[in-house]
């Protein structure tokens, strides 16, 4: 899988980047303070889970209005998530091997991110742990930790102030 995640590396830098000629809204009060999500998660889905259930969620995201925001090939950029959902669960560093330090924000701050577009991106996470998630193992006393968890993360991906 790494030597996958680093060849995507490479495509990346080949990848134009949007321009960014618009002022960039910060949400108020930094960071959120959310607890990163049990390491039982990983124990419990493995990373071939952890893969899965990211695959699966960057599908939902290809049928949702949050498709232009994303690649071509939404399974290649599933994997890139998948690397860093793997390693924040306390899993190996695959996406600070493959791609550098996460740093998640300046990673999507090229991308118009507003409140609507974080609502649906957390409806499309949990549609599919709700789809996905018994099959695939997700320890069920872990959701409402891993669903609060994405709350706090999407609210500081947002970078278009609310109108």
């Amino acid at each position: 899988m790494a030597s996958t995640l680093h060849e995507e590396r490479a495509a990346c830098h080949h990848l134009p980047m949007p321009p960014r000629a618009r002022p960039v809204y910060t949400p108020p009060g930094g960071p959120p303070a959310v607890e990163r999500p049990s390491g039982a998660i990983l124990e419990a889905l493995g990373e071939e889970g952890v893969f899965a259930l990211l695959e699966a969620f960057y599908l939902e995201l290809e049928r949702s209005e949050l498709r232009p925001l994303f690649p071509p090939d939404v399974r290649a950029a599933s994997r890139r998530s998948a690397a860093f959902f793997v390693q924040l669960l306390g899993g190996r560093p695959l996406f600070s091997e493959a791609f550098g330090p996460p740093r998640m924000r300046a990673r999507h701050l090229p991308f118009e991110i507003d409140g609507r577009a974080r609502e649906v991106w957390l409806d499309c996470f949990r549609r599919t742990l709700a789809a996905e998630g018994p099959s695939l193992g997700f320890p069920e006393e872990h959701l409402a930790g891993f669903v609060d968890f994405l709350e706090g993360f999407s609210s500081w991906m947002v970078n278009v102030a609310p109108e």
